[in-house]
């Protein structure tokens, strides 16, 4: 499947980079318009938000962060509001001297950064469970999953007994909207063994920009996905 991709650049200007880049002006403009307006009914549908989006909110992000109908399991449009603007996904100016494809995960300001070429990078806005924080160094990504099962660590069945219907043993939770890893997931590794360290989509919009009790890094889920699409297999990461 195939989506437009607008970046909102440093200046604050935004450039739309369709994924097949024969599609003409013409007919972006109109693909514009018809994704904008199903994020508008799509968003107040699904996640019931009975307010129209704020006029300050740029089209563009509206479009960004539209629905996604044609995924596995449709997902919904994000309520913007719930998302501090300076984690919207942007391309920014990002002086570094790791080469360029490399992920940088910041856990102090809860960015992440891939390494763009000309002193530039694109930078998602992440929340952080406690994995997030424990695991630190230089790493690679190890595979990735569309549509991940999830498995909860031994640790965290002691804890919420209830989750044992999902362990490795009984296969893990099938994906779903409501899978804990979300619509996309990036696993990382350290030469051949994975670090249980994970790059992976929510629908929890809140928790971007904020510590929460379990999980590695999560994105919003149109986030991951545009992530997962730049990020080849074996790419490096540092998390710091």
């Amino acid at each position: 499947m195939t989506y437009s991709n607008p970046i909102i650049t440093t200046s604050g200007k935004s450039e739309v980079r369709p994924a097949n880049q024969s599609t003409s002006r013409r007919n972006f403009v109109a693909g514009a318009a018809s994704l904008t307006g199903l994020f508008l009914s799509g968003c107040a549908r699904t996640t019931k938000v009975t307010k129209p989006i704020a006029p300050s909110f740029s089209r563009n992000y509206a479009l960004m962060y539209g629905p996604l109908p044609l995924e596995q399991f449709p997902i919904p449009g994000i309520d913007l509001r719930k998302v501090p603007a300076k984690y919207y996904r942007r391309q920014v100016d990002y002086q570094t001297s790791e080469r360029v494809g490399t992920i940088v995960v910041d856990t102090k300001n809860f960015y992440l950064y891939l390494v763009q070429e000309g002193g530039k990078a694109m930078r998602y806005g992440v929340g952080l469970g406690r994995a997030g924080f424990e695991w630190q160094g230089r790493a690679r990504v190890g595979w990735k999953q569309q549509w991940p099962k999830w498995t909860p660590p031994d640790e965290m069945i002691a804890r919420q007994p209830e989750l044992q219907k999902y362990s490795a043993k009984n296969g893990g939770m099938p994906p779903a909207l409501d899978n804990p890893l979300g619509a996309r997931a990036i696993y990382i590794f350290k030469g051949k063994t994975d670090t249980l360290y994970r790059l992976h989509g929510t629908l929890e919009s809140w928790s971007i920009g904020k510590a929460v009790s379990s999980g590695c890094v999560r994105l919003l889920n149109q986030d991951i996905i545009d992530l997962y699409r730049r990020v080849p297999t074996n790419s490096p990461i540092v998390v710091a």
